[in-house]
C-alpha cells in the first residue's frame, strides 16, 4: 500500500517548490547587472591588453580613437574632466559628450587607462530585452503563482468536501457516514476513521437505547394494566368505605398517569416513520375537554378554575395517547404551578394548543435553562412526563413547544401539533 502523504507536506511541498522559482526568477533578474558589467569589463580589458600588445610590438604604434571608443590614459592623454573623477571599475549608463556610454577605469603598468564605450543603441535594445525578460518573469510568476493556488486548492478539497459532509450529518438518521477521496492526505483519512468509528458506535448506542426503553415499556405496561383494572373494580365496589375509595381513585388515577408515561416511553423508541401507522384522526377541539375534566382533581383544594376559550375546529394525524399525554403534562404543570385564578386553554386552527396559567412564572435566566435542559434531554422535575421528555417528543414528532412567562405574571405554554 502507498504510504499517504500529510496535508502539511503537499502544502509545504507546492509552496516550497513556487518559492524556488520565485528565487529563480529573482536571481535572474538581479544577476542581469552582474553579468553585464562582467561583461563589459571583460571586453574593455581586452581593448587594453591588446593596445598595450601593439605598443609592445611596434613603439611608433599609437591608439586612434573611433565613432564609438575613446581611450584616455594617465600620465599622456588626460581624460575630460568628466571622466577624471570616476573611481576604478565600470561605471555603466554614464552619460558623456550627449551619449550614453559605459567606461572602464583602471591601472596598468602604473599607468591609469579611462575606455570609454558607446552603448546609445545597445542600450537600447538592451532595455528592450530587459522589460522583455520582466514580463516574462511576471508572467511566469503568475502562472506558476495560479498553478500553486490550484494546486493548494486541490490538496485542501478533500477537507472542504469532509466538512461539508459533517455539516450535513443529522441526528435523526442512522447509518450516516463520512467519505473522502483516496488521495486525500493521511490527516483526513485519520480524522475519517475516528469519525465513523463514532457514528457506528452513536448508532449502536441508540439502537441499544431505543430496545432497553421498548423492552422496559412493554415489561412495565402488564403490572400498570392489572394495577389501573383492579382499581377500577375496586372502585365499582358501592360498599367500599369513604376513605378507601379516595386513595384507589388516587391509585387509579396513578396508573392512568404511568400508563401514558409508558406510551410515550414507546413512542420514543419507535421510529417517526413507524410510530406514524398508529396515527388516528384525532379531533382537537372535541378531545380538550375531555382532556381538562381528567385533570379537575388536581385543583382539589386550590382556588382555581379552568376556563376554555374559543376551541377552533381542528384535527390532526397522531397517536391519540400521544397527544392525550402531551397536552394533559401542560395542563398539569399549569396547575401544579399556580394556586389562584383562572388557567385558560384555547386552540387556534393551526393545530397550536395554548395553555396560560396564573402561577408564579418563570425569570429569562430559569427558561433559559429550561430549554437548555430540554435541548439536552435532561433530568425532570415535577408531576406528568416531565417537560423535558415534552420537549424530546416534540423533537421526535415534529412538533413545536414554546414557553412565554415573567416572574410573578404566569406562564404561557403553546403546543403546535403537525397535522
Amino acid at each position: 500500500m502507498t504510504p499517504r502523504r500529510s496535508l502539511h507536506a503537499q502544502i509545504r511541498r507546492l509552496l516550497g517548490g513556487y518559492a524556488a522559482l520565485l528565487a529563480v526568477v529573482i536571481v535572474l533578474v538581479f544577476a542581469d547587472d552582474f553579468l553585464e558589467d562582467r561583461i563589459w569589463k571583460s571586453l574593455l580589458q581586452r581593448e587594453i591588453v591588446q593596445h598595450l600588445q601593439r605598443q609592445d610590438a611596434d613603439p611608433q604604434y599609437a591608439w586612434q580613437d573611433t565613432a564609438s571608443m575613446q581611450l584616455y590614459q594617465l600620465p599622456g592623454r588626460p581624460p575630460p574632466p568628466g571622466l577624471s573623477m570616476l573611481p576604478q571599475g565600470v561605471h555603466d549608463d554614464f552619460w558623456f559628450g550627449g551619449r550614453e556610454n559605459v567606461v572602464l577605469v583602471t591601472r596598468v603598468r602604473g599607468v591609469d587607462y579611462f575606455v570609454v564605450r558607446d552603448i546609445t543603441g545597445i542600450e537600447t535594445v538592451e532595455e528592450m530585452l530587459i522589460a522583455g525578460s520582466l514580463l516574462l518573469a511576471l508572467v511566469a510568476l503568475a502562472v506558476i503563482g495560479v498553478l500553486a493556488a490550484r494546486g493548494v486548492r486541490n490538496a485542501l478539497r478533500p477537507l472542504s468536501d469532509l466538512a461539508g459532509d459533517i455539516g450535513a450529518l443529522s441526528p435523526d438518521h442512522a447509518g450516516q457516514r463520512v467519505v473522502v477521496s483516496p488521495g486525500a492526505s493521511s490527516e483526513l483519512h485519520v480524522i475519517t476513521s475516528a469519525l465513523n468509528d463514532y457514528l457506528r458506535r452513536q448508532d449502536a448506542f441508540v439502537e441499544r437505547e431505543r430496545v432497553f426503553i421498548d423492552t422496559a415499556s412493554h415489561e412495565l405496561r402488564t403490572p400498570i394494566a392489572i394495577i389501573a383494572g383492579a382499581s377500577e373494580l375496586a372502585l365499582d365496589q358501592p360498599a367500599l368505605p369513604a376513605p378507601a375509595r379516595q386513595q384507589v381513585q388516587r391509585i387509579h388515577r396513578t396508573a392512568r398517569d404511568v400508563e401514558r408515561l409508558i406510551a410515550l416511553l414507546l413512542a420514543l423508541a419507535k421510529d417517526p416513520a413507524r410510530l406514524s401507522r398508529s396515527n388516528e384522526r384525532v379531533h382537537l377541539h372535541e378531545l380538550l375537554p375531555d382532556i381538562i375534566e381528567d385533570h379537575r382533581h388536581l385543583m382539589a383544594g386550590k382556588d382555581l378554575q379552568v376556563v376554555v376559550e374559543t376551541l377552533a375546529p381542528c384535527s390532526v394525524s397522531a397517536p391519540l395517547h400521544i397527544v392525550q399525554s402531551a397536552i394533559g403534562n401542560l395542563l398539569r404543570n399549569a396547575i401544579e404551578n399556580s394556586d389562584s385564578g383562572e388557567i385558560r386553554v384555547g386552540l387556534d386552527a393551526d393545530a397550536t394548543v395554548t395553555v396560560q396559567d396564573p402561577g408564579h412564572g418563570m425569570t429569562p435566566e430559569e427558561i433559559s435553562r429550561l430549554y437548555a435542559q430540554m435541548a439536552r434531554g435532561g433530568g425532570r422535575e415535577g408531576g406528568g412526563i416531565g417537560l423535558d421528555l415534552l420537549a424530546r417528543l416534540c423533537e421526535h414528532l415534529g412538533w413545536t413547544l414554546s414557553i412565554q412567562s415573567a416572574p410573578g405574571r404566569g406562564t404561557i405554554s403553546r403546543l403546535r401539533i403537525a397535522r
